[in-house]
């Protein structure tokens, strides 16, 4: 006999929800109590709750046709007919047209331009600064996108986009509109407008100047679609490309930073190392699974779906939450610790456990592209600098990704000046 709808929790569970700053302690706690299937027990916003390998599997694969993408939420305002946000043969075609840069055998021509724009933005810093590796590690996803998917250099861009992007992904974050839909959205139409017309700009030079790049964008060209529908796609590339690389990127330096002795074996690992270093490829592994940068789906139900737990029904609102079956006991042991040797040796957990990316006909276009950015830089900065991790609190903050926050605080110092500076000092004593 199945379970019944998971029970109202406490006031004192309902208060805590609302006043944290992130959910995702109070859905913890919730999944404890309740299990795999629960409701948010807000009044007006009581959406049902799914986690674990058999919900993965329903909502990414048998089930998948009873879910809609498409819902009242901003983010199919802001991505209009984007392929994340459209359902059935249109977003299929959408697909087709995009996975061609991102095939495993086009990843090797992206090497030398991942490293050069994360040098571009390391060359910016000083000997011995703090920087904020949230910060830096979007500067370098955004130029690594640009030039992947436009073939455009968006270095001397960077100023004027930079606030209108992170407008732009605010714009989609959890916010009140969850509880009021019509809520007015004050203060996001120029940075809006601002990203709008950068994007037409670029569509409108690369079909003025009549080139043939072999690029993202002149995929779209190529098979006849409008500038509009063309913008949406190249909106929701780089929303969704650049911001989950930036939260990969600052997650895994974050990680690294609080365990030193693991830092110090993959510095050890890159500098030796020919191919791809094992170590840091666990590490960014682990990385994803415990801050998953996608954390949680969010599905309109077209019919009932039944779980073990109970039925979700059909008009329902619907997360499945990646972050919680990463950190589920039941399947991770030590869930909630940082171990990235938990992915050695070809060690295998349940079908469906691990979904940083997805699953399914709907899996991330750019997962292969995603971890291998990650590998390169992480693996350049490594070689080429030193990362002390000043030591203050992070936390997760839900927003469009799962990002920490107040952000990755490192002293950074190249280390060729600090291996001058050491042999200085040996020949002085």
């Amino acid at each position: 006999m199945k379970k019944a709808i998971s029970p109202e929790l406490g006031r004192e569970a309902m208060l805590a929800l609302l006043k944290t700053r992130s959910p995702l302690g109070p859905l913890k706690a919730m999944a404890k109590h309740v299990g795999r299937f629960f409701q948010i027990p807000i009044p007006g916003f009581r959406p049902y709750v799914v986690f674990g390998p058999e919900a993965a599997r329903k909502v990414l694969v048998t089930e998948r046709n009873k879910l809609r993408w498409r819902n009242t939420d901003p983010v199919t305002d802001l991505l209009r007919r984007g392929v994340l946000v459209t359902d059935g043969d249109e977003h299929d075609h959408y697909r087709e047209l995009m996975e061609i840069p991102f095939q495993p055998a086009q990843l090797s021509k992206y090497t030398d331009m991942m490293i050069s724009q994360t040098e571009r933005v390391a060359s910016t810093w000083q000997n011995g600064q703090i920087v904020d590796m949230l910060v830096e590690g979007r500067k370098i996803a955004l130029l690594i996108i640009m030039q992947t998917l436009f073939s455009k250099d968006a270095w001397n861009d960077i100023p004027k986009i930079w606030d209108p992007i992170l407008k732009t992904i605010q714009y989609v974050s959890p916010g009140l509109w969850i509880l009021w839909r019509k809520i007015p959205r004050l203060g996001y139409g120029k940075s809006l407008k601002t990203i709008d017309d950068y994007l037409y700009s670029i569509i409108d030079e690369r079909r003025k100047e009549g080139r043939k790049a072999n690029d993202f964008l002149q995929h779209l060209i190529d098979a006849g679609l409008n500038n509009d529908i063309i913008r949406d796609q190249m909106l929701t590339m780089l929303i969704a490309g650049h911001d989950t690389s930036t939260a990969l990127l600052a997650w895994t330096f974050a990680l690294l930073g609080e365990h030193p002795e693991i830092l110090a074996d993959v510095i050890k690992e890159v500098e030796q190392a020919e191919g791809k270093p094992q170590l840091l490829d666990n590490v960014i592994k682990e990385s994803l699974r415990l801050y998953p940068p996608i954390h949680i789906g969010n599905r309109r139900v077209a019919e009932d779906i039944e779980f073990t737990e109970g039925t979700v029904p059909a008009g329902e609102r619907m997360f499945y939450s990646i972050y919680l079956t990463h950190r589920d006991p039941e399947i991770w042991e030590n869930a909630e610790d940082f171990c990235p040797e938990r992915f050695s040796h070809g060690r295998k957990t349940p079908p469906m456990s691990y979904i940083p990316f997805g699953g399914g006909p709907r899996a991330c276009i750019g997962a292969a592209f995603g971890q291998a950015e990650a590998r390169i830089v992480i693996a350049y900065l490594l070689k080429n600098f030193t990362f002390e991790f000043t030591g203050h609190p992070i936390h997760a903050h839900m927003g469009a990704t799962l990002e920490p926050r107040p952000g990755v605080r490192m002293q950074v110092k190249r280390r060729e000046i600090i291996s001058t500076q050491q042999v200085i000092s040996k020949s002085k004593t």
